[in-house]
């Protein structure tokens, strides 16, 4: 028993000193780890150091350009603005231009949400009534809409309320007649060959009364275009793809109709008090027994239907439900209610939902390949004609 007791105690006397060593050891460790950090600190870079990586690779082109503090301002648009479909075409021409020259682009903090198109609709809609409730904001920040270390990779861009963007102002005032010029009418051909621009630091196009897409020469000619119309929108916050991609897998196998009514559907008398519209059939073949008569050949019955729209009677698309599973935004209120701060913003996540639609019909043929809910042209600012309520052509 003596020599047991004796054993138990130096097995005790014996753990403190192993522990001490080990401790010892580890902290000489540490030591000499920490010694090659400083040393190699190049092997372990800092989250500040992958920041400012990812700055030099945004904003390394070292010239700017920049065309105003609002999307069509200056312009014609300066004290109302149009909705995001306008805004996202003038966005674009004005990164082509910046991709054309080599250029980082300055872009606008915030974006104007015009009220017509800020309603809460079908989101936030009540069973008894049409609801005309909308969210209060009338701008929004653009990085609320955008992932603008997405669209870097293809056009650099900075904020105009970024301190880059006062480093930039702050040294072409220092340069003076070097550092920048205000310019109109000046083709992007000469911006870029002409050494009186070419060599500047910054590119100002604030002097064009013009919106900013009819700078966009050849807009209309879809082989002159640097950037396809999807760039845009394909260029969502972070924050929207998730919540796109989440409603995507609740749906699974879909088609989706985006049905434009609204402020297309409006009508005005002409001199004789008769109502004339823009798009004479848009409202018949908006409606659900015509979307079902047309939509046949293309969405099989039993389908799910992703319906995206402006329309705002509770039910209006009832009808559809007859052959299809509808689908609307409202059905996820809770991916989209801590997400959602404008109509912009659910627009831009119900856009997301229909790309991914196994089938998808636009109220409008906007090319040839597309598929429509109806035949008017899009574009038709000047023909107001008789409003067309039936299948044999009768007006109302």
């Amino acid at each position: 028993m003596a020599i047991n007791r004796n054993l138990k105690n130096k097995q005790k006397s014996r753990f403190p000193i192993l522990l001490l060593l080990i401790s010892i050891a580890a902290i000489a460790a540490l030591c000499i780890f920490s010694s090659s950090i400083s040393t190699v600190s190049f092997s372990f870079p800092s989250s500040k150091t992958l920041v400012q990586a990812r700055n030099r690779k945004h904003h390394g082109l070292e010239k700017y350009i920049y065309w105003g503090n609002r999307i069509d301002c200056p312009g014609k648009h300066c004290d109302s603005c149009e909705g995001l479909g306008h805004q996202e075409s003038s966005l674009r021409c004005a990164l082509e231009e910046a991709m054309f020259l080599q250029r980082t682009f300055v872009m606008p903090s915030r974006m104007c949400i015009n009220p017509i198109h800020n309603k809460k609709g079908i989101l936030h809609q009540s069973d008894s009534e049409s609801s005309e409730e909308r969210w209060e904001a009338n701008s929004c920040a653009m990085d609320s809409l955008y992932d603008l270390d997405l669209i870097s990779d293809t056009v650099p861009v900075i904020l105009d309320n970024s301190k880059m963007w006062y480093q930039v102002l702050l040294t072409s005032m220092k340069l003076g007649a070097r550092g920048v010029a205000h310019v109109e009418g000046v083709n992007r051909v000469d911006l870029k060959e002409n050494s009186l621009y070419s060599n500047l630091l910054l590119i100002n196009r604030t002097a064009s009364p013009l919106s900013w897409f009819m700078e966009c020469k050849d807009r209309n000619n879809h082989s002159a275009i640097m950037l396809p119309y999807s760039f845009v929108p394909s260029m969502a916050a972070r924050k929207l793809r998730d919540a796109a991609e989440k409603i995507k897998r609740l749906l699974r196998n879909y088609d989706a109709i985006h049905v434009r009514r609204g402020d297309k559907i409006k009508t005005r008398k002409d001199r004789f008090g008769v109502d004339r519209s823009l798009h004479p059939h848009l409202d018949r073949d908006t409606r659900a027994e015509f979307i079902l008569h047309r939509i046949a050949k293309w969405v099989p019955a039993g389908q799910t239907l992703f319906i995206a729209s402006n329309e705002r009677t509770p039910g209006f698309f009832s009808p559809l439900s007859v052959r299809y599973r509808l689908a609307y935004s409202s059905n996820y209120s809770s991916i989209l209610d801590p997400v959602i701060e404008n109509n912009y913003q659910l627009f831009m996540i119900e856009r997301l939902i229909m790309r991914g639609a196994k089938t998808f019909i636009k109220t409008f043929k906007e090319d040839d390949t597309d598929l429509s809910l109806t035949d008017d042209p899009k574009k038709n600012t000047k023909n107001w004609q008789i409003p067309v309520y039936t299948d044999d052509g009768e007006e109302r």
